[in-house]
């Protein structure tokens, strides 16, 4: 059985009436051929086993003829327009027009409901369908060569298969449809099913309106969970769901711009609304510190996701979704430059006035860095946001004290300067809470144990990038800086005890003297010493060791050359130490224990029993 078409060299000349007649006769067989195909698969007229079966299962070659039958159909209805148009043969083509288009109409809603599994969008974002899929046409399916439609030359999963055939076949009916003037009937049906499927997969993600009020008013341990929900949920829907649904929809619809337009903007554009106003909401409640690093957070996965953004959404009529994601990253940027400023207004606010027990590290140090440690692994975000918002010094502090932060240290972007200029806030600080110790040696030690920790900190983490090295072989040098200011002051007197050459002559009066001097001068700097605190060992070590060199070798000398010396009436001994006590005792400063790291705590008798 075949469809009959006049030759096209007979239509050439003016028509006869016998060619007339016999054109008319091969239009009015070819109806009758289409009328045997369509009345079979009449959802009307039909058998029930037609009506719940498939022209597009099994070997699809009644797909194929049911599809030929239309083509065929609709020429012999230009055929009857142009030389016929009161015929009945007119009408009923028309008629069997529709009921086919009924029958596609049908086929089109049972695939899209039967093959949700196949067509679910993160099945058509990664199933490598479109090689096989853009093959399938009405030219495919007229070609009587082919008894099914194959993949043989695709290396694909039974899966992928399935939602490629599907893929296929929708885009078949629907060209057909949209073909033949009966596109809308088919985008209606696309849209009802496949925007229920998207807006079921945004609910199961936890996507939902949540106003503005309604966010503010939400306790933070909620709203943090909110925001980590929507953390998962911005990437799954944008790289899966919203980019499998561009991708269908672009496909099934191929054959008009402006329906696939039409059809992903209704299924996507609401979703997507409600999806990204989240972080502008987010971005418009109180700001506190706490909220700073999830603000980050939602700026990051924007920003992150910008590009497929920009793709998926890239319609006109969806050109709202992509202003919508734009003013949330404006606001979260907004939302993260008024944090940084409150930031830096509370710590020239810091009004503690007590110094820290033994020198050792301020709350206020800790609480800043390891802040700043965690804003520097958002650098590349800080770097965005900062970029066209300069430094502008604002601060009751001396202007003279600070200098220029890009010449001293070498720093040129945008958030280094911000984050170096926050750590010398904290330095002054630092400086004022110093001169709350009585102790000037103190002051030095409390100094060099901040700013360790401050280098410390920048070294091991992001910081160390973001600052760079040349900064903190700086503020290391200040580190030493302290530490030697500290040996001079409290260590003064001992240093004034030793002789300046330990070998050379020296009168037995002054010998004893000076051996009073170094054991009055060494206690009490050891006692006065013993409760201070030096938290990080290489610090420590090294402060130590300095003052291992400085004094151990010069008393060692002369503790050889004059401990028999030192002797006096009624052989009472005016040495109290050897030279292996000295660097026991110095080896126990500096742990905050007090009286375990004074002399009094020892018996030092080892002057008199060597």
């Amino acid at each position: 059985m075949f469809f009959k078409s006049p030759s096209p060299s007979r239509m050439t000349p003016p028509p006869s009436p016998l060619h007339t007649t016999f054109s008319e006769s091969l239009m009015e067989e070819n109806i009758q051929i289409a009328e045997s195909f369509i009345s079979k698969w009449d959802l009307e007229t039909t058998t029930d086993a037609c009506c719940t079966s498939s022209l597009f299962s099994g070997n699809r070659q009644e797909a194929k003829e049911f599809l030929k039958a239309i083509k065929h159909l609709q020429s012999a209805m230009h055929y009857f327009v142009a030389n016929n148009p009161s015929s009945d043969k007119l009408v009923r083509s028309q008629t069997l027009m529709q009921t086919a288009m009924k029958r596609l109409e049908r086929e089109f809603y049972y695939m899209l409901k039967t093959n949700r599994e196949y067509l679910d969008p993160e099945s058509v974002s990664t199933h490598s369908y479109s090689s096989a899929a853009s093959r399938a046409s009405l030219s495919d399916m007229e070609d009587d060569s082919e008894d099914e439609f194959k993949f043989a030359a695709e290396n694909v999963s039974d899966a992928e298969r399935f939602s490629i055939a599907a893929m296929a076949d929708l885009k078949l009916i629907a060209d057909c449809m949209i073909e033949f003037g009966y596109g809308k009937e088919c985008v209606k049906i696309y849209k009802i099913i496949r925007k229920s499927i998207v807006d079921e997969a945004l609910y199961h993600l936890g996507v939902e309106k949540q106003s503005f009020s309604a966010i503010q008013k939400m306790d933070w341990e909620l709203l943090e969970v909110k925001i980590k929900n929507w953390l998962h949920s911005v990437r799954t829907s944008v790289k899966t769901l919203f980019y499998g649904e561009r991708i269908l929809s672009d496909h099934v619809f191929s054959a008009s711009d402006t329906i696939k337009e039409s059809v992903f903007t209704e299924i996507c554009k609401e979703g997507a609304l409600t999806l990204f106003a989240f972080p502008e909401n987010f971005a418009k409640c109180k700001k506190t510190p706490e909220k700073m690093f999830r603000t980050l957070d939602l700026y990051e996965a924007i920003a992150g996701l910008w590009p497929e953004i920009e793709s998926v959404f890239s319609f006109e009529s969806t050109s709202v979704v992509r202003s919508q994601a734009v003013n949330s990253l404006i606001k979260l940027g907004d939302a993260v430059r008024t944090m940084l400023a409150d930031f830096e207004a509370a710590i020239q606010k810091d009004t503690s006035k007590s110094g820290l027990p033994g020198g050792g590290i301020h709350p206020l140090t800790r609480y800043v860095m390891n802040y700043l440690a965690f804003l520097a692994d958002y650098s590349d975000s800080l770097s965005d946001i900062f970029a066209d918002w300069p430094l502008a010094i604002n601060t009751p502090l001396p202007e003279a004290y600070f200098g220029s932060l890009e010449s001293e240290d070498n720093i040129s972007s945008p958030i280094s300067i911000r984050l170096a200029w926050l750590i010398l806030v904290l330095l002054c600080k630092l400086d004022g809470k110093a001169v709350l110790y009585k102790d000037v040696s103190l002051s030095y030690v409390f100094l060099a144990n901040n700013l360790q920790y401050v280098v410390s900190k920048a070294r091991t983490s992001n910081l160390k990038f973001t600052l760079g090295e040349e900064w903190i072989m700086k503020h290391e040098g200040k580190v030493r800086q302290y530490a030697a200011n500290y040996e001079r002051v409290a260590w003064s007197k001992v240093f004034a005890s030793l002789p300046e050459n330990p070998t050379a002559e020296i009168p037995l009066d002054k010998v004893r003297n000076m051996f009073q001097q170094f054991n009055l001068s060494f206690e009490d700097a050891c006692n006065k010493q013993s409760a201070w605190v030096v938290p990080d060992q290489k610090l420590r070590d090294e402060i130590k060791i300095s003052l291992s060199k400085r004094i151990v070798p010069v008393y060692t000398a002369f503790y050889e050359n004059y401990r028999v010396s030192a002797r006096g009436l009624g052989n009472q001994s005016f040495v109290r130490f050897a030279p292996d006590d000295l660097g026991n005792y110095l080896s126990d400063l500096f742990y905050g224990t007090g009286g375990s790291g004074s002399v009094s705590s020892h018996s030092s008798q080892g002057g008199q029993a060597r």
